[in-house]
């Protein structure tokens, strides 16, 4: 009588997720589009270990794509000024290692952008949950997700 019916749970889980999108403030929709290409990521890796290339393939396309097209595409560079350029420039990073990772079947990288990806969600995170924010604070907001990407721009610059 109650057989399994997976599209009936996809419907639902995708209904789920657009209420979210719907109800959500423009920092929730940045944290989510982390946690997505942190799960395909993870994701990614998993069908690296068993060697199922299509599915790797796919996911880290899946991943790439939030990258470029959902947090690359979405800096300001005039509002966001040096913090919007490093970002840019962290984001092109990771959508390089992420291909380098599919080509040669390196998981290291895949978890080198899940770390960076991880700390920036963090950062938003942590702008998020202020809840009432002064004339005084809200300049101090901004290098909190500037000491993250700094930090990260500075030990990858490197490599």
């Amino acid at each position: 009588m109650f057989g399994s019916n997976q599209y009936g749970v996809n419907v639902y889980a995708k209904v789920g997720l657009e209420t979210g999108v719907l109800a959500a403030s423009p920092n929730k929709l940045i944290i989510m589009l982390y946690e997505g290409a942190i799960t395909a990521c993870r994701s990614a890796e998993g069908y690296m270990l068993s060697k199922d290339i299509a599915n790797k393939g796919a996911m880290l396309s899946k991943a790439i794509s939030i990258i470029e097209s959902g947090l690359r595409l979405s800096l300001d560079k005039k509002v966001g000024g040096e913090i919007a350029e490093n970002l840019d420039a962290l984001y092109g990073y990771m959508s390089k290692r992420l291909m380098t990772a599919n080509i040669h079947n390196q998981p290291e990288l895949i978890h080198e952008v899940i770390k960076l990806l991880t700390d920036l969600k963090g950062a938003w995170e942590a702008i998020d949950g202020v809840k009432k924010v002064t004339a005084e604070m809200s300049m101090a907001i901004p290098s909190q997700v500037a000491v993250a990407v700094n930090r990260n721009i500075s030990h990858y610059a490197k490599v």
